[in-house]
């Protein structure tokens, strides 16, 4: 088991960490016609406005209660009461998510109060869901506040009701997690398709949040993501996918609610996770595996016999949340790398079983101490490590959140056959280019090629050259 190192710093350095809050908005954003209104400041809705902008290049729909002076003293209740009236009335969105920030977790929110006051008050609005989750921004990160508001939509949404499984038996259901993309979620809407099967992608950020233009100039609401008809329809579906060990949480509440059983993935990266979803895939729809996917397979064989020359033994750096720092660790150890420094922001389950000596508990400044002490040839980090990269001398492969200096990076696909392969391509190409200008070994002249036999005697008797 891996040794899981705590913080040895009394504060933060160039921090690693994006808030819980943010995660949880991100896991609203999923949903069709949803907006998440963060319990807090303007500041801090704001600051996570400006991190979604950066990463996806959309405009983000966001709300704030607005706490100021008087209601962090005095309490904020109206505020919420106020905001989930007012949102209601003027957008009739299908969802209303709410997280807390660390400003009224301090003050003492109680969120889920005040949703039952606005119910009691505002009955108009009960066919809008409201969705409350706490999420300090002081506990936590990214990645487990998007698994609070996954668990906590299952349990506003999905009805305690076990005799509807496979009332829909094309249906299956996938829950994934905060570190898949756009991309990785087309592709596996796709994958499932392939086999006939009808896949309820939950929160499906992949369908609002891939950057497509809408006729509409304007929308105050998420454009595309899982209908909220959808997500109470998940107790009729006949298989749940689970991506991602942070789900583990949400995933057992929904089987808990709905009977359906399921099967869990740490992650979808390399060989062997995607043969074992392509053979369970080929088992709930009961067909051979299409020639596409064999081909895109031996493709990726092909990929690991050409790219194993330069990953073998390479000595690579990673920062990011539990599960990502999970699944980039074993994508590459797999193909002979060495993880040399393993910095996650937070503590969870996936960290145990990262392949790793240790895994520290920090930010970027610790990846920074332990690359260099290790001689790391690349980081993987998002772009937060850009300087960090630079002042190492190493090439950075920019993945997780968020990516704000490179065009796409929310766009592309890490997971599937065709996603390893062009990790291993990009993983290989770094590595070559860093060697081919850095580490070159400087060519050897021969101090007797071309000689005469005069010059021969001369270059024996020079001091520091030799002949033999």
């Amino acid at each position: 088991m891996t040794e899981i190192r705590k913080r040895a710093k009394p504060l933060s350095v160039n921090p690693l960490k994006t808030s819980s809050t943010t995660g949880a908005a991100l896991a609203f954003l999923g949903v069709d016609r949803a907006i998440p209104m963060l319990h807090g400041s303007q500041g801090c809705t704001a600051f996570a406005k400006v991190f979604f902008v950066r990463h996806f290049r959309e405009p983000i729909p966001l709300q704030t209660t607005a706490m100021d002076q008087a209601s962090t003293v005095l309490g904020a209740d109206d505020n919420v009461v106020q905001g989930l009236e007012t949102i209601a009335r003027k957008q009739k969105p299908a969802l209303i998510g709410l997280p807390t920030t660390g400003l009224s977790e301090t003050q003492g929110a109680d969120v889920r109060r005040n949703v039952r006051e606005f119910r009691a008050a505002y009955p108009e609005h009960d066919a809008v869901a409201v969705v409350p989750v706490d999420t300090p921004d002081y506990v936590g990160c990214l990645e487990s506040g998007f698994a609070l508001a996954v668990k906590a939509m299952v349990d506003v949404l999905v009805p305690a009701d076990r005799s509807r499984v496979g009332l829909r038996p094309k249906q299956v259901n996938l829950l994934v997690n905060a570190s898949l993309t756009p991309g990785d979620l087309e592709h596996l809407r796709e994958l499932f398709e392939l086999f006939g099967l009808r896949p309820v992608v939950f929160p499906d950020v992949g369908d609002s949040l891939d950057g497509h233009l809408i006729a509409d100039d304007f929308t105050p609401l998420t454009f595309g993501g899982t209908p909220v008809s959808e997500i109470r329809a998940l107790n009729e579906a006949v298989h749940t996918v689970v991506v991602g060990r942070s789900l583990d949480a949400a995933a057992d509440l929904l089987a808990e609610r709905s009977g359906v059983p399921d099967t869990r993935f740490d992650h979808l990266m390399g060989l062997a996770a995607n043969d074992r979803l392509v053979q369970l895939l080929a088992e709930l729809s009961g067909r051979g595996v299409p020639p596409r996917l064999e081909r895109w397979r031996a493709q990726l064989q092909d990929a690991m016999v050409d790219c194993h020359f330069m990953l073998g033994f390479a000595r690579i750096g990673i920062a990011a949340d539990p599960d990502l720092l999970l699944a980039l660790s074993e994508f590459v150890t797999s193909f002979g790398a060495e993880v040399v420094a393993a910095v996650a922001p937070d503590r969870a389950p996936a960290l145990a079983d990262v392949p790793a000596d240790a895994v520290q508990l920090g930010d970027l400044e610790d990846l920074e101490t332990l690359s260099r002490a290790a001689r790391a040839q690349l980081i993987i980090s998002n772009s937060h490590a850009a300087d960090t990269a630079d002042r190492l001398g190493v090439p950075l492969l920019r993945a997780g959140f968020p990516q704000y200096d490179l065009i796409g990076g929310y766009a592309r696909q890490w997971i599937g056959y065709r996603g390893s392969r062009q990790a291993l391509f990009d993983l290989s190409n770094l590595l070559l280019d860093h060697h081919g200008h850095h580490d070159a070994i400087a060519p050897y002249h021969a101090v007797l090629r071309g000689a005469g036999p005069g010059e021969v005697a001369h270059a024996a008797t020079e001091p520091g050259r030799e002949t033999h």
